[in-house]
């Protein structure tokens, strides 16, 4: 320790490389010592001193800029887009040799650069007044002879030349400004323009010097420590650097899932614990998940590949569910129909499939001017080929128009005939039909077999998708989530890396886990397996993962071939159609017409029953009179009561039903000579007239 020299760790760490690492530094003072506790990111970060820190990784997130004038420092993010310019020394050099020595950046890796001198240079027959800028080209050397710098030299009128100035030269010389730009990513990449101080380019943010420090993410482990840890360059730590006095300590080595399918053979199986807890949980619903997390340990049984396929169940009412599921299923399998939905599915299908033999599921209304043949419910096509064909030209469209469409065979049943003919039945008819690619449809796939497959054969047979039902579970499985669907289908195949896997509570209870899909990082523990080495272990790997939809679209997305759309129908002809819909309207409107004139028009039968009643015609308008008299007085209406008989007069305004019974009534003379002048009432009306009061009454 006495030795060696501690550097703070912002400059130790910028001093490094990712070829150099791993590196090993020790603890020396600063800020974070004696246990004190630091929270950086989400993660506690203890730094006593003496602890040794195994630095793993170092990743460039910002660059410190300290103000020379004043210590203030800022930071700016790496992708910082303004440019710098480097400030020329204050500083004078004697001579050229020291100016060369004494530069702070490397030659190489700066040049070209400008300096003058303050002095007149005579250099042989060539004369340099005082103050003329030279830049240095190249240094030259020449054994037995004195090196000499290649500077090139601005003359009048444009006109340059080059001299070579010895080293030994003497004079008061002076680095000028440079007219070159650099970016953050620039400056940071190289460890020459590190050293040198800048200045920003067209800004009022700040002119004075700046010295420009690169803050990098620090991945490192601890001594007694199990997770990685992870910090900023920045620290106020003084450290040194110890790897090679240190080579026998053991850290705790962080390993991913990928690191350990590449450790060897002999490695396994072995009794790991975790570190870092999985962070793709969302693709995956197993049951072996919610169990892997931090500090838990597991027992790594072997790396290797899996092939597996993946399979959906078919979109209902319920969630759809996808399953990830190993070709060593042993269920068995038998393939159902497949639906399509348009001609262009047809078409993919049949590229898979040679000899496609489809049924129709709905009727198709035939469209000429698309080109839509009519197709009936329970009609059998057979794919043969993608071809093309016209489409009927209207008067207007001069040109005709093809387009991309699929030639089948519309497979017909022949005649049962007699049942006493014993000739041999006839084969089926066959009519070629076009059904243009951007034709919707509705379509089922007719099987010729009935054979029940394994999950691996299925693969070698037949293309993907294919629509599938489990006929028999797979009796090794304790529950076998696949035989409860009525339809699956196989989305794809694949080849995983796998690591078989199993907790210690249940070790002969393997599951595997995609290492492609699930990251988390382990280490290898010394702990002893739970089973005796004498003995091997008889696993049973579970065959079938559930996974989410969002492992569904990942898989889409990396597997994505790139295909065009379907067509699109072609463009029909606006006032063909714009006619034909006007037509169509008028039609209409004629029958409509036609219809409420039907209607209208009551038959015999109907007129014998109906009044004939005719509108009344308007009242007429008064006549103007011009004259300004009043108008005439009108009689006053006649009361209902005839004084002369002393009866009341009929109501000619409402006829009431019983009016039309008639009621004879005995005619009752008046008593002239009687000395009371009143008429005689029947009884019988004096009872109706009573009834009325009373239900007059009641009401």
């Amino acid at each position: 320790m006495a030795d060696i020299s501690a550097l703070p760790l912002q400059q130790l760490i910028a001093s490094l490389d990712n070829s150099c690492l791993p590196k090993i530094l020790q603890v020396c003072s600063g800020v974070y010592f004696q246990g004190s506790i630091y929270e950086l990111s989400g993660s506690e970060v203890c730094f006593s001193t003496g602890d040794l820190i195994k630095v793993l990784d170092i990743e460039l997130i910002s660059v410190c800029c300290e103000d020379v004038s004043n210590n203030e420092k800022f930071e700016l993010p790496i992708n910082h887009k303004g440019l710098f310019k480097v400030v020329p020394e204050e500083m004078s050099y004697s001579s050229m040799e020291e100016m060369m020595s004494l530069r702070p950046v490397g030659l190489e890796s700066c040049l070209p650069f400008t300096f003058t001198c303050s002095s007149k240079l005579t250099i042989g027959d060539f004369t340099l007044g005082a103050g003329k800028a030279l830049t240095v080209l190249s240094v030259g050397q020449r054994e037995g002879e004195e090196d000499q710098v290649r500077c090139h030299v601005q003359g009048q009128q444009e006109a340059s030349a080059e001299v070579c100035i010895p080293l030994s030269t003497q004079g008061e010389f002076r680095e000028c400004e440079s007219e070159e730009r650099f970016t953050l990513q620039e400056i940071m990449s190289s460890s020459c323009l590190r050293s040198r101080r800048f200045c920003f380019v067209n800004t009022t943010m700040c002119e004075r010097p700046l010295v420009l420090s690169p803050v990098y993410e620090v991945h490192a482990i601890m001594n007694l420590r199990k997770n990685i840890l992870k910090f900023p360059s920045s620290l106020e730590v003084d450290v040194v650097d110890v790897t090679e006095l240190c080579k026998n300590v053991d850290f705790v080595t962080p390993l991913s899932l990928t690191e350990v399918q590449s450790q060897p053979e002999g490695a396994f199986p072995a009794v790991v614990e975790i570190l870092e807890s999985p962070d793709n949980r969302s693709l995956f619903k197993c049951s072996w998940l919610p169990e892997v997390s931090k500090g838990k340990q597991l027992i790594f049984h072997k790396p290797g590949t899996s092939a597996m396929a993946l399979l959906s169940s078919m979109k209902s009412k319920k969630l759809q569910q996808f399953f990830l599921v190993s070709q060593q299923y042993g269920g068995r399998l038998r393939r159902r129909p497949r639906e399509f939905n348009s001609a262009y599915q047809l078409y993919v299908a049949s590229i898979q499939t040679p000899g496609l033999k489809v049924s129709v599921t709905r009727n198709i209304e035939e469209v000429e001017e698309e080109g839509l043949p009519a197709l009936s419910v329970g009609e059998q096509l057979e794919v043969i080929r993608c071809d093309r064909m016209e489409l009927p030209c209207d008067s207007s469209n001069r040109a005709k128009q093809s387009v991309e469409a699929l030639l089948c065979q519309r497979l017909q049943e022949p005649d049962d005939g007699d049942e006493d003919d014993e000739e041999e039945p006839e084969e089926q008819e066959r009519e070629e039909i076009f059904l243009p690619l951007y034709m919707q449809g509705h379509f089922i796939e007719v099987l010729g077999d009935n054979k029940k497959y394994r999950l691996k054969d299925l693969g070698k047979e037949y293309s993907l998708p294919l629509d599938v039902k489990v006929v028999s579970r797979d009796t090794e499985l304790e529950t076998d989530p696949l035989a409860g669907f009525a339809c699956l289908r196989i989305e794809a195949a694949m080849l995983e890396p796998i690591i078989q896997a199993s907790f210690l509570h249940t070790p002969d209870r393997c599951f595997e886990i995609p290492i492609r899909w699930l990251s988390m990082s382990v280490t290898f523990t010394k702990d002893t397996l739970p089973w005796p080495k004498s003995q091997p272990l008889e696993c049973h790997v579970e065959k079938v993962t559930e996974v989410t939809d969002s492992f569904f679209y990942e898989l889409q997305k990396q597997g994505d071939s790139g295909e065009a759309p379907p067509p699109r129908p072609p463009k029909r002809n606006l006032s063909s159609e714009t006619s034909k819909k006007s037509s169509k309207t008028s039609k209409k409107k004629e029958e409509k017409s036609k219809h409420r004139s039907n209607k209208s028009t009551p038959t015999k039968e109907m007129a014998d029953l109906t009044l004939n009643c005719k509108k009344r015609p308007p009242a007429p308008l008064p006549p103007v009179d011009t004259d300004d008299q009043p108008p005439p007085i009108l009689p006053r209406k006649h009361s209902g009561f005839d004084v002369q008989t002393g009866k009341a007069l009929p109501n000619t305004y409402v006829q009431r039903e019983e009016s039309k019974k008639k009621v004879s009534l005995p005619e009752v003379e008046a008593d002239v000579d009687s000395d009371h002048d009143y008429e005689t009432v029947d009884e019988t009306l004096m009872d109706m007239m009573k009834t009325a009061q009373e239900s007059v009454i009641f009401y």
